[in-house]
């Protein structure tokens, strides 16, 4: 029987809580504005960094991978710590391209390669490390514990997010990008040491542990796509990717590009939205833990939804919108974020939720990067038309939006109308 009170078990949820907080500082510094700062130097096209910033979905499509991983009784550990620091490892190596070659072709293509890299490495293992780091998390508190864990990284990140914002405005100002990168590549590589020990103190995995993951494939299909329950959880992933990337990869540019946002501000306003997050992220994990995890996701979708509709009337004249959104989609992350993952849990059997949560996350990503190609056309063919669409003026950026809104609308009823419905298991 586990004992979730031993200083073993808390020793471990402290470095678990630890490396979340590591690994979101990276991406404070690989995503958003700094990626879009130099996908834009290097002379990459709006459209392809949008692509490029959603290969996250793309890299999903690995996952499927970690079903077959399990099965090598390597430790959830080891394979854990390998493939999470090479993949922070590749990010570093991203802001390191400017230094290495002038050919502006070669630089996108490293650029390309690290992002998929990095992307691949992370989600290879990502339902496997999850599994593993919140093992050691009581099952009646895990919405409670990962809002816990989302209000320290939250509440630590305002405070780095808005230095590196001073720091990066600084440069910038004295014409000296390439020092930005500089400064954000050795950042990468200090919060990667800190993500490896932490990663580092968290008990190992038992050999029972390794055992229950090595079910027959015929097991494990039957109790995933053969399970009704979770074949709906499915179809409600593939909405809501399709939804986010429509967009999501796309908003960098239209800050920095279009309406022409300093770092500096942009940082202000993701300390704004994530403060507002880190307020509500315990009520959304509380009202998650006592009614269900599809109910706690279907309050961030509504959310999400009200964010995305705000970037529809987003233009240069009514830029202050985008303060809107960045703060209810900060806001709607506390009821889909973590909601997403824990909610295998409602309706798979815990022996299966590593293959389910893979199986889940690469459909679901295959079709998140697929929208985020179509998203990449429609922007392209409205930027070529001057920004107009059927002669009306219009940024591609709000059509996507528009596009999202009645995306996530069909995603809550769904929740609604068939998920709800469904028996949860308490595991």
């Amino acid at each position: 029987m586990n004992d979730f009170n031993s200083p073993e078990y808390k020793r471990s949820r402290g470095a678990y809580i630890s490396q979340q907080t590591a690994e979101y500082f990276v991406s404070i510094l690989v995503t958003d504005a700094f990626l879009a700062k130099l996908l834009t130097w290097i002379g990459i096209s709006d459209a392809l960094a949008g692509i490029i910033s959603s290969f996250i979905t793309l890299a999903f499509v690995v996952q499927l991978a970690s079903i077959f991983l399990v099965r090598l009784k390597v430790s959830a550990k080891r394979l854990t710590i390998f493939f999470d620091t090479l993949s922070i490892f590749s990010y570093m190596f991203l802001f390191f391209v400017p230094f290495i070659t002038q050919d502006k072709t070669l630089r996108t293509v490293l650029v390309v390669l690290s992002v998929l890299i990095a992307y691949i490495g992370k989600y290879l293992i990502n339902s496997i490390a999850f599994k593993w780091a919140n093992s050691y998390v009581e099952p009646t508190k895990r919405a409670r514990f990962s809002a816990n864990k989302e209000m320290i990284s939250l509440f630590t990140g305002m405070i780095f997010t808005t230095i590196v914002g001073i720091v990066i405005d600084r440069y910038e100002s004295l014409g000296d990008l390439e020092g930005a990168f500089l400064f954000i590549g050795v950042g990468v590589l200090v919060l990667n040491i800190v993500n490896f020990i932490s990663f580092s103190l968290i008990k190992k995995d038992s050999k029972e542990e390794q055992t229950d993951n090595s079910q027959p494939f015929k097991e494990v299909i039957k109790n995933t796509l053969g399970n009704k329950n979770f074949r709906s959880v499915i179809v409600l992933t593939v909405i809501f990717n399709i939804a986010s990337y429509f967009t999501v990869g796309f908003i960098g540019v239209f800050k920095t590009n279009d309406l022409m946002m300093s770092m500096l501000l942009i940082q202000i306003i993701n300390v704004v939205a994530n403060f507002a997050r880190m307020l509500i992220s315990k009520p959304i994990a509380k009202y998650s833990d006592k009614f269900s995890y599809a109910k706690g996701m279907q309050l961030g979708l509504m959310i999400s939804a009200a964010g995305y509709l705000a970037i529809v009337f987003t233009t240069k004249a009514t830029w202050f919108l985008m303060i809107v959104y960045v703060v209810l989609h900060n806001c709607s992350l506390a009821g889909t974020n973590q909601n997403s993952f824990n909610i295998a849990y409602s309706y798979v059997d815990s022996k299966y939720i590593t293959q389910a949560m893979a199986i889940k996350n690469s459909i679901g990503g295959i079709c998140g990067f697929f929208a985020s190609l179509a998203g990449g056309k429609i922007l392209s063919v409205i930027q070529a038309n001057g920004n107009t669409l059927f002669g009306m003026p219009v940024y591609g950026q709000q059509v996507l939006a528009l596009i999202s809104v009645v995306m996530l609308v069909v995603a809550i009823i769904y929740i609604r109308k068939v998920i709800a419905k469904q028996k949860v298991m308490i595991q």
